[in-house]
């Protein structure tokens, strides 16, 4: 695991500038490698290559990056695993290339040699974003792994071409001067993260999962657009014509089967290795796949936390002890876990406001003491059905789906919209049944106005995101918005699709990627720790969209093939219980012990001189999460982290604070 950045300048320069620039950039990367750093320059090409190395794989100098090519025509920064590594290596062995050391490193590169980039992409079986300079071709290639594990930024600014593992890294480039974009703020806004491809800066964009990118110093202006050489979109276009149709043992033993070859080729490293246990399905079934190929036990890492609505550490330490594993756990208190929300504007140096990105980088940092690699359990709620909205909003969809359009709408309109969510929830908080069991639920009311937006919607698309947006109307709260275009997805998986299947589809096309894998690899990098996870191995990921629906969600059983696999393993009644998250009690910290920070941060005065955010609208918000009237938790925590973001990154970022009318009333959808 690594941290990569450069640039391709059109500007004159000497050597020596391309040098302490890009050795600044490489400087923001510390942590992402902490082991050793490189950097490469061509002066007449205009092109500088920095890496940060954490060491995994051949500790060796013969590791270091910049790496050269075998014939010298290629140079590459890598950040990553490539995990079938050595069944490559033998095959291009068996194809006359030498190798003088140990590392993936050198086995990409002498397969680049070998097949070409396009090709070599295919074969390889792992996570990565990497930069490569073709000496020949004078062209600078961008690629990133499929399911998008390892982040990789870039974007024009005037004549140079910058990209890197971070922002951090492109922020100290001298010729970053740019302006935070509105549309990309509102988008975060709905989601609590920037959506792929865009980002926080206008102009600066994520490389999407499963891409390319190319430019070629004799027509750089003309860079190609992103080219996919596998996305998920595609596997499950395929999957509808190539579905499994075998018997369900058959399928829990190939699942079985290819997890644990996908576990077992992440547990190769010179480093000590470990995993996060929660003690639930997902991370159970990798522990005890990694302890089933292990000589020795396994270490295994949970937190805890005092209140008992949040705490899952003693299911975890249950598990450990049945599977016999180094277990090491650390109960944290409300006020440890607190001390991280200062960090994270620069752990996290776009806005996002995961909140449970909390305790990911404290039990990262808890396991960085012991080991440098850990394996996580991500990614099995969006490959096996495991997510509440699967069965909630996925069961009254059901019960509803075949009312025309106009009533729906109407019903919406007329009846559900008729009242506040905070009337409904004075309403239905004295009553002991509702129609539908999702609004028994805290904030019942919120939940009727999400029902709203669910009956209005046209297509699939629009109900996924009236299910899963935090703030439903963006345009109340920001200031100088163009358009607040919700993200449509147009793909349709087919056209009998079940809606909880189309759910699993468009979290693993959006979810995964930009809120989950970003939350992970921040979280683990900001200690120097490398997280690997084995369920988005593609052949797991391709399995998964070809199962049907009823191995995934059988009779109101969530992950129901995957628990057949854990069951082989683990006595079901440690696993058998309601799933809690890996989430903290915000809400009501943000009334208590987090309220002065919150207040310096939405002060009236603060918001209108930003010129981000309508300071009356904002304050409305706050004032009725404070009297806790309505569920204002993610709206308020997406405000504060995009606050504390602009107070750690803000200063030379351009804004059109002064143009606009910063007594603008409070919009309809703002809580009186």
């Amino acid at each position: 695991m690594c941290g990569i950045t450069g640039f391709l300048t059109l500007a004159p320069n000497n050597e020596s500038e391309l040098k302490v620039c890009v050795s600044r950039m490489t400087d923001q990367l510390a942590h992402r490698g902490p082991d050793d750093c490189g950097i490469w320059v061509d002066q007449r090409a205009g092109v500088a290559l920095g890496h940060r190395r954490l060491s995994i794989l051949d500790l060796s100098p013969d590791g270091h990056q910049p790496m050269h090519s075998e014939s010298g025509r290629y140079i590459l920064v890598f950040n990553g695993e490539v995990y079938n590594f050595y069944v490559l290596r033998r095959e291009l062995e068996q194809r006359g290339h030498c190798f003088r050391g140990r590392s993936d490193t050198e086995v990409m590169l002498a397969a680049i040699e070998e097949w070409g980039l396009e090709q070599a992409l295919t074969r390889f079986n792992g996570m990565f974003a990497l930069a490569l300079w073709d000496c020949k071709e004078q062209r600078l290639a961008l690629a990133r792994d499929r399911l998008g594990e390892k982040p990789l930024y870039y974007g024009w600014i005037g004549e140079t071409f910058l990209f890197g593992s971070e922002l951090k890294a492109l922020v100290v480039h001298p010729d970053f001067k740019v302006e935070v974009d509105r549309g990309s703020l509102a988008m975060y806004l709905r989601h609590c993260y920037v959506p792929t491809p865009r980002s926080i800066y206008r102009g600066i964009y994520k490389l999407p999962p499963g891409t390319r990118l190319v430019l070629k110093l004799s027509e750089p202006r003309t860079a190609q657009e992103p080219i996919s050489y596998w996305s998920v979109a595609e596997a499950t276009r395929r999957a509808v014509d190539d579905r499994y149709d075998g018997s369900a043992e058959d399928a829990i033993s190939y699942l079985d089967e290819l997890l644990s070859d996908a576990t077992r080729i992440r547990m190769t490293a010179d480093v000590p290795l470990g995993v996060f246990l929660s003690g639930g399905v997902d991370s159970s079934t990798i522990v005890a796949l990694m302890q089933k190929v292990s000589a020795s036990p396994v270490k295994t890492f949970s937190i805890g936390f005092p209140d008992g609505l949040y705490n899952e550490a003693e299911y975890a330490a249950a598990v450990a002890r049945c599977l016999g594993t180094d277990h090491t756990e650390l109960y944290v208190s409300p006020e440890e876990a607190m001390q991280v929300i200062p960090l994270l504007p620069s752990m996290y140096d776009e806005p996002f406001a995961d909140s449970s990105q909390i305790p990911t980088h404290v039990v990262s940092r808890l396991a960085q003491r012991h080991v440098t690699v850990c394996l996580t359990g991500d990614g099995g709620d969006e490959l096996f059905g495991g997510y509440k909205r699967y069965f909630s909003w996925g069961k009254i969809w059901n019960k509803v789906a075949w009312l025309p359009l106009s009533i729906r709408r109407a019903a919406a309109t007329r009846l559900l919209c008729s009242r506040s969510p905070a009337q409904w929830n004075r309403l239905l908080g004295h009553m002991s049944f509702a129609p539908f069991s999702v609004m028994q639920l805290d904030y019942p009311g919120d939940k009727v106005h999400r029902l709203a937006g669910l009956l209005e919607a046209e297509d699939a698309a629009s109900r996924y995101q009236a299910i899963v947006s935090a703030c439903n109307a963006p345009s109340s709260l920001i200031l100088g918005l163009e358009s607040d275009e919700p993200p449509v997805h147009h793909f349709q998986i087919a056209s009998e699709t079940d809606f909880r299947e189309y759910m699993m589809f468009l979290d693993m096309l959006t979810y995964l990627p930009d809120d989950i894998l970003v939350k992970v690899d921040r979280a683990t990098m900001a200690v120097g720790l490398e997280a690997r996870v084995p369920y988005l191995d593609h052949r797991v990921v391709e399995l998964a969209t070809r199962l049907p629906l009823s191995l995934k969600i059988n009779h109101g059983t969530s992950k129901w093939i995957l628990r057949r696999v854990l069951y082989r393993y683990v006595p079901k009644e440690l696993i058998e219980r309601p799933k809690k998250g890996f989430s903290l009690p915000i809400a009501s910290w943000l009334r208590g012990p987090l309220r002065e920070w919150a207040e310096e941060l939405l002060l009236e005065t603060r918001l209108r001189s930003d010129g981000f955010f309508n300071a009356h609208a904002v304050r409305r918000l706050w004032e009725a999460h404070l009297r806790a009237e309505q569920d204002m938790e993610y709206q308020i925590w997406g405000v504060l982290m995009f606050q504390a973001w602009l107070t750690e990154w803000g200063k030379g970022i351009r804004t059109t604070a002064q143009a606009l009318d910063m007594d603008q009333p409070v919009p309809s959808g703002v809580p009186a």
